[in-house]
């Protein structure tokens, strides 16, 4: 039988042939496949692109990956060396985890801007799980947790709005005040500079958080020990973990870092249960007496009545109350006293730049009076000063790392979901593709356009506090408290190193990057009226 296509059309309709029901059957069915086939090839040329390859990245080894390679101190420093090797984009593998490690302006751009969103989620490894109590605070929640905006607007309305920062403002001056007194009483002796105002920023915080009254031999300890559980809490958690990289041998914490942080964050603890036990009796108290509470209008307070009021939209738990207060005594302080230290490491080693800077201060706020904070906008040069210390040594050198909520392309490179990603703001800040002499302290650089590099990322090759929505919450109350503190200690003192030091300017890496070695300095009264060191300036 010849199949001309009308008969085959006919064939294949009519169902009564009996005896060609099999082979017919058979010729449908292939016929079906190949219009499958060529629907399925047409489809898959039409809508499918090429897929961008993965950035280049060292090969590391079976299982460990490069987990080997890292080290424990100076991360920054290794994927430094790596980025001039594979470029401005690469990867490595730690484990069957994927870290991307972006080096150049307009790729953060991509990630911080152009991408934000999809760059704003975290993965926190185990020491931030464990130090922000199961990650409620602001800086390792997820982005897409209501609970993070919620936290986030609490934080901003709530302590660090305009008004709440001038009406704090009697508080931080009190206590600057009290640190110059105390300088003035060790006159002559060597003063450690990171201690010194460590002291200074949390006393001002902690005020402005609580009251900073905290009666009692147990809760005075552990305040006494802040700057230290501080600093070893920003080592630990700036060091890779095994247990990240590998969840199946978590529980044995080989590297000790889970213990170490249960060990700090036991002391914390004890200091938010006490503060917040006070409060609570202190207002139930007050209950008793009057029927009424009057409650401070502090920071502390605002959280309690939130975590009151369970079926307020608003409301929160006491986790989040803890992890809040984290982010606020610890990320309020800790940098603020870092970059004073280095601060006054690099004035020290420039004495020409540290002697502009005490003219500055001479002529704007006078040497018969100390120093307010109306008095900062108005010092320039310090301006400069600061921001370039920001640039040499950035607090956080790989800022807090980000995680893509979803694959997406960088820079001609595939960064898949879950990837984590470094922007190394170290290197950045020191390429000399985008900064003249990088390695030389030159405030002057910062003085031609002093609105073009802000503190708020908006240009991307310096962002020492980040930039988008994962930027520190915290910016503009540290910013206060820097450079308060910072021009207070120049302006009332001469400093100058103990005979016989060797000046020192190494570093030791964490999530914070402190000194290596304590700065200290011996100090002389600069100010002609010595009534100036003695007076309660409130």
């Amino acid at each position: 039988m010849w199949l001309t296509p009308y008969t085959l059309y006919s064939w294949l309709l009519d169902g009564s042939t009996q005896k060609d029901g099999p082979f017919r059957a058979v010729f449908s069915f292939l016929i079906a496949m190949l219009a499958i086939s060529l629907w399925h090839l047409w489809t898959n040329r039409k809508s499918n692109k090429p897929i961008a390859p993965l950035p280049p990245g060292p090969r590391g080894l079976p299982i460990v990956g490069y987990l080997p390679f890292l080290g424990t101190d100076n991360l920054h420093l290794v994927f430094t060396e790596l980025a001039g090797v594979y470029g401005p984009i690469f990867k490595l593998w730690l484990g069957n985890k994927l870290c991307v490690v972006i080096t150049s302006p307009s790729l953060a751009k991509e990630v911080v801007r152009d991408h934000d969103i999809t760059f704003s989620e975290r993965d926190p490894p185990i020491a931030a799980q464990v130090s922000t109590f199961g990650c409620n605070d602001i800086a390792f929640d997820s982005y897409s947790s209501p609970t993070w905006k919620k936290k986030r607007k609490i934080l901003v309305s709530g302590m660090l709005s305009s008004g709440s920062l001038n009406a704090f403002y009697g508080l931080r001056k009190e206590q600057v005040m009290n640190t110059i007194g105390e300088v003035y009483k060790n006159v002559g002796e060597p003063i450690d500079v990171g201690e010194l105002s460590y002291l200074t920023a949390i006393n001002a915080v902690t005020s402005m958080v609580w009251g900073g009254k905290l009666g009692g031999e147990k809760r005075a300890t552990i305040k006494g020990h802040f700057k230290e559980i501080s600093s070893e809490l920003a080592i630990l958690l700036g060091k890779p973990n095994v247990s990240d990289i590998f969840p199946a041998i978590a529980r044995f914490d080989i590297q000790g870092i889970e213990r170490g942080v249960k060990k700090v964050i036991h002391l914390f603890n004890q200091l938010f249960d006490s503060v917040i036990e006070l409060r609570t009796n202190v207002a139930t108290e007050k209950d008793k007496v009057d029927g009424k509470s009057e409650q401070k209008s502090d920071f502390l307070q605002m959280l309690l009545e939130l975590n009151k009021n369970e079926h307020s939209a608003s409301s929160i738990t006491m986790n989040q109350v803890k992890g809040m207060l984290m982010d606020i005594v610890v990320g309020g302080t800790d940098t603020t006293s870092t970059m004073v230290e280095w601060t006054m490491a690099e004035l020290i080693q420039h004495t020409e730049i540290m002697e502009k800077v005490k003219k500055e201060l001479t002529d704007v706020v006078g040497l018969d009076r100390t120093v307010e904070e109306f008095h900062l906008p108005n010092l320039r040069y310090l301006n400069a000063v600061i921001k370039e210390t920001f640039r040499l040594h950035p607090a956080l050198p790989l800022l807090v790392p980000r995680c893509s909520g979803k694959s997406i392309t960088v820079g001609g490179y595939t960064i898949p979901k879950g990837s984590r990603v470094f922007l190394n703001i170290w290197s950045i800040h020191r390429d000399p593709h985008i900064w003249d002499n990088p390695l030389q302290f030159q405030p002057d650089r910062f003085l031609n356009d002093p609105d073009k590099f802000d503190y708020y990322g908006s240009d991307f090759r310096y962002m020492p506090f980040g930039s988008g929505r994962r930027k520190c919450p915290g910016l503009t109350l540290g910013e206060k408290m820097l450079y308060f503190i910072l021009a207070s200690l120049l302006h009332s003192f001469d400093w100058k190193l103990p005979q016989g030091t060797e000046h020192d300017l190494s570093s030791k890496f964490g999530l914070v990057v402190k000194k290596k070695k304590p700065l200290l300095l011996i100090p002389t009264p600069r100010l002609p009226n010595l009534e100036l060191y003695r007076k309660k300036q409130l």
